[in-house]
């Protein structure tokens, strides 16, 4: 997946909507198999690339959010200044709709978001990509929690501050 600064590229991944003209990113069902995990991971951006989310008010509301969002589970994540990645699952055997899950827990946190003037907070839309195996969400953990060092942020992972697993989200193939 190529990124530019955390967010995946314009062309990638994209579909043209006719109404309003422009690309947005395409969203595939998620696909249920009784014998695998069921793990998506998603990208979800700040509008304009603002870098406003590196904050401990603001980690401390994301998880607020994503504790109320109960149709999902938040497992690994990490957030940068401008862009948050994080790995979810279904919290129950009904699927719910990824979308709806995002659009919630976004629209939470932007209502209790404390500066008007950073407003408004997120992109449209966001990317995401469901795992089909153990390995990738491994390596995917592995490219994750390395952005804060390839960005310049902090020379150790262990040492950026806005990171951690809110829900164990183990792999399994039977």
């Amino acid at each position: 997946m190529g990124h530019a600064r955390g967010c995946p590229s314009i062309e990638e991944g994209m579909e043209f909507s006719e109404e309003s003209g422009r690309k947005r990113p395409l969203h595939f069902p998620v696909t249920e198999n009784s014998n695998q995990s069921l793990l998506i991971f998603v990208t979800v951006c700040t509008k304009d690339r603002k870098p406003i989310l590196a904050d401990p008010a603001i980690h401390a509301l994301l998880r607020k959010w994503w504790s109320n969002a109960t149709e999902w589970l938040v497992g690994r994540y990490v957030i940068t200044p401008e862009h948050i990645h994080l790995f979810c699952a279904p919290n129950n055997l009904e699927v719910s709709s990824l979308r709806n899950w995002m659009a919630f827990w976004k629209n939470g946190v932007s209502r209790e978001w404390p500066s008007e003037k950073d407003k408004p907070i997120w992109q449209r839309s966001f990317w995401d990509t469901q795992l089909r195996q153990g390995e990738s969400y491994t390596e995917k953990w592995e490219y994750v929690r390395n952005n804060p060092v390839r960005h310049g942020l902090v020379t150790d992972t262990k040492t950026w501050p806005y990171q951690g697993e809110m829900n164990i989200l183990p792999w399994h193939d039977t």
